[in-house]
């Protein structure tokens, strides 16, 4: 947290545990895991030190399927499965390469291609 710019208070180091236990997680499952431990940490201060973790690096936000918000710890370039309200990370850096590699020589000849994420959504 102090490399990310943050002061290490005891809710952002609990909202932070909770996170690398859960590696990914619904913002509700987050707040009900916090709750759980200490009752007195709002909804909205859940939010806000997940927003600053957001904006500062420290885990990545994606949508899943379901409309809902998750949060992501792993923080390195991954793709993610999303099969009913399971998210699977699926790291394959050849596969990345690869999307990298032809989208550079077709559409972004002059730019720089930051990360790639894909979401894949399985059904029975």
């Amino acid at each position: 947290m102090n490399k990310a710019g943050l002061r290490a208070t005891p809710q952002r180091k609990m909202v932070y545990e909770i996170m690398t236990k859960l590696g990914h997680s619904s913002i509700d499952k987050i707040i009900t895991k916090v709750q759980q431990q200490n009752p007195e940490i709002t909804i909205s201060t859940v939010y806000r030190i997940l927003d600053s973790f957001y904006m500062t690096g420290l885990l990545s936000k994606m949508n899943h399927p379901n409309g809902k918000c998750f949060y992501d710890i792993t923080l390195s370039e991954h793709h993610h499965f999303f099969k009913d309200n399971e998210v699977i990370d699926y790291i394959d850096p050849e596969l990345t390469e690869l999307i990298k590699s032809r989208l550079k020589g077709d559409l972004f000849k002059h730019s720089n291609i930051e990360k790639i994420s894909i979401q894949i959504f399985l059904t029975n």
